[in-house]
């Protein structure tokens, strides 16, 4: 019940990362949203997010991870709740970052329990297996539930959903899962707490605008600058504090920071992967919303059955090994993926590379998590899981905004290349707006030129995608190398008994 209970909080926070994506046509239409405030309403939540898990996973450290997992489901439940029934573009946005706030404060509490209540290495890989494959799942269902959702009620549905999801949750948090804190934990260390939000915060933040501003812009190079500062004085602080919210030579310990890089890499290809195949579903093949979510099933049937597998294999065989093999297999996704894409390819066979790619995300990302856990004591669980969500989130993040930037740039040369001579000026803009644009104003062209430019436009996003993916590969295989170069194959020594650092009361 225990389990239950943290697996279902896990899922609704992850839930709602992908859950909006469907509903932006709606909002367009309903309040009249633009595209910077569209990108805000997804963006707001994942902003939120990441700038304030290291904050709230120190905080549940010291102050009880029970509670910090009550008081952030209740927050991101009503800010759900709230969402549903804003007016405006600007209300929805605020909406979003509060339940951010929400998230951060649920999900590093989720991992850091698990990893107190289940001590033994084993079950706790077992454990760490399931939390992994609840939160890929929820991810790639995502769109899915908000397919269904919009077909049978109002875009407002998708937020008022997630109301009574997290209030199921607190009940079976409060019925079933035991309090559990550092019981050595010293004061807040708030110069930490706020020198790791603000670099957190501004690094995502300029990830997220360096698409539209340019990566090499004088705005993105001085907030990736700044960031860089900021980071930089937040590990001199904590190496000079006397109690630090994050002791940072836990990143001398391989288990601990190449498992790290291994979930970055795992969440950019992730999130790349969710963009790039959204956009080809539902424009190249015309798939509605739900359609498109049923037909990533085996993505998500794949993640959950990798990540239960990876983490007792990785018990048996190493961490090195499964966690290299499964960023082999996303790199050979993506490797296929680049040579057979077309706007026609079968999918059945898109369902086989969707279930090599699950496979591998699974065997990458639970076991590394498990590494990561397992590398920190559990009175220092919150700030470990707090790590690892962080590195989820900005390996995602920096994969929507890459891999974005790679297509939209190369489908725009493409298109200028292919499009037709002698088409108004008015059109051709339109086209390189984006791939639906295109598609809208090649059905108002008359005749063989707005065939010319579907075709056009069509072959300018294929190209794009497969730039795209071998992009992604190449990440996935440098994450392979870097695994096999630096990531410990077991842990250094046994680990801890239960006797030797009990932080939890349990349940009687």
């Amino acid at each position: 019940m225990i389990l239950v209970a943290l697996l279902l909080a896990a899922f609704v926070i992850n839930l709602d990362t992908t859950i909006v994506n469907v509903a932006l046509p709606a909002l367009v239409r309903e309040l009249h949203a633009t595209t910077t405030q569209l990108q805000w309403v997804v963006d707001a939540y994942n902003l939120a997010f990441a700038a304030l898990l290291l904050t709230f996973g120190s905080l549940s450290d010291r102050f009880g991870r029970k509670g910090m997992l009550l008081a952030g489901l209740t927050v991101f439940g009503a800010a759900s709740l709230a969402g549903g029934f804003t007016t405006s573009p600007a209300q929805l946005i605020a909406a979003r970052a509060v339940m951010g706030l929400g998230a951060a404060m649920t999900f590093p509490a989720t991992l850091s329990l698990i990893s107190n209540v289940f001590t033994q290495r084993r079950e706790r890989a077992r454990a760490i297996g399931l939390w992994g494959a609840i939160a890929g799942v929820a991810i790639a269902l995502g769109p899915i539930v908000g397919g269904w959702l919009l077909e049978h009620f109002s875009w407002a549905s998708i937020f008022i959903a997630m109301a009574p999801v997290a209030a199921l949750a607190i009940v079976l948090v409060l019925a079933s899962v035991p309090s559990s804190k550092n019981p050595d934990a010293a004061a807040a260390d708030i110069p930490g707490l706020v020198l790791s939000a603000a670099a957190m915060g501004l690094l995502v933040f300029t990830i997220i605008e360096a698409p539209d501003y340019g990566w090499s812009s004088a705005r993105s190079l001085s907030g990736f600058a700044v960031a860089a500062v900021l980071l930089v004085a937040f590990v001199w602080w904590e190496q000079r504090t006397s109690h630090p919210m994050l002791d940072v030579r836990l990143f001398r310990n391989m288990r601990f920071s190449a498992a790290s890089g291994a979930v970055t890499v795992a969440f950019f290809t992730l999130f790349g992967f969710i963009f790039l195949i959204t956009l080809y579903f539902q424009f190249v093949r015309g798939y509605p919303p739900l359609s498109t979510g049923v037909r990533l099933l085996p993505v998500a049937l794949s993640v959950g059955v990798g990540s239960v597998a990876g983490t007792q294999l990785a018990v048996r065989f190493g961490t090195k090994l499964i966690v290299t093999l499964g960023l082999v297999a996303m790199a050979g996704f993506y490797a296929w993926a680049a040579v057979t894409a077309s706007a026609t390819l079968s999918y059945g066979i898109i369902a086989v590379q969707m279930v090599l790619y699950g496979l591998g995300m699974g065997l990458t990302s639970a076991p590394a998590t498990e590494s990561i856990m397992g590398a920190v004591s559990r009175r220092q669980a919150g700030v470990g899981s707090a790590v690892n969500d962080t590195t989820r989130l900005l390996g995602g993040t920096l994969g929507v905004a890459v891999i974005g930037s790679v297509y939209a740039s190369l489908y725009g040369s493409r298109l200028t290349a292919d499009l037709p001579a002698g088409l108004p000026h008015a059109v051709t803009a339109i086209a390189h707006q984006s791939l639906g644009a295109a598609y809208a104003v090649a059905g108002r062209v008359p005749g063989a030129a707005g065939q010319a430019v579907h075709d056009a436009a069509t072959n300018a996003f294929l190209h794009g995608l497969s730039v795209g993916c071998l992009v992604a590969g190449g990440v996935a295989a440098t994450g392979a190398i870097l695994a096999v170069l630096f990531l410990p194959a077991q842990p250094a020594s046994p680990p801890e008994t239960v006797s030797s650092s009990v932080d939890y009361l349990p349940v009687h």
